[in-house]
């Protein structure tokens, strides 16, 4: 399961997605936080993509944990339009035979889907600004 939706994100009908009923599974959410990385108050965020190229990011990142832990099924869902401090904003879950493997699809997912997925974030504050943030 590899999406961009608007509304909100339902983690445990992501994880039925995916879960393979043996082994491990793992879960992570990146909910708003409401500090900055600079510690200035934050009201929201808004979330854009060029959805076509992110789920087919989406789907490159999930078959590259596949080449490179085995046998994992992952779901990726990432939320766009205005988002609230502590709304989720991105999902991936990963399930495999093993807990090792699970966890560590889960993160590359996660860390690539940061890096390469044509999303992007504006950090609105509590000052009335708001600044496009970059990726890592």
């Amino acid at each position: 399961m590899f999406r961009i939706v608007r509304e909100a994100i339902e983690p445990a009908a992501l994880e039925s997605a995916v879960r393979s009923g043996d082994g491990g599974a793992v879960t992570f959410v990146g909910i708003v936080r409401s500090r900055a990385d600079d510690g200035r108050p934050v009201t929201g965020l808004s979330y854009e993509a060029f959805e076509p190229m992110a789920i087919r990011e989406f789907r490159i990142i999930a078959a590259e944990a596949r080449e490179r832990f085995g046998d994992v099924a992952i779901a990726i869902v990432h939320r766009i339009g205005e988002l609230r401090v502590g709304e989720i904003a991105v999902a991936v879950m990963a399930s495999a035979v093993h807990r090792g493997e699970a966890f560590d699809a889960c993160r590359y997912a996660i860390d690539e889907v940061k890096r390469r997925a044509p999303i992007w974030k504006e950090e609105r504050y509590a000052d009335g600004t708001a600044d496009w943030r970059a990726n890592p």
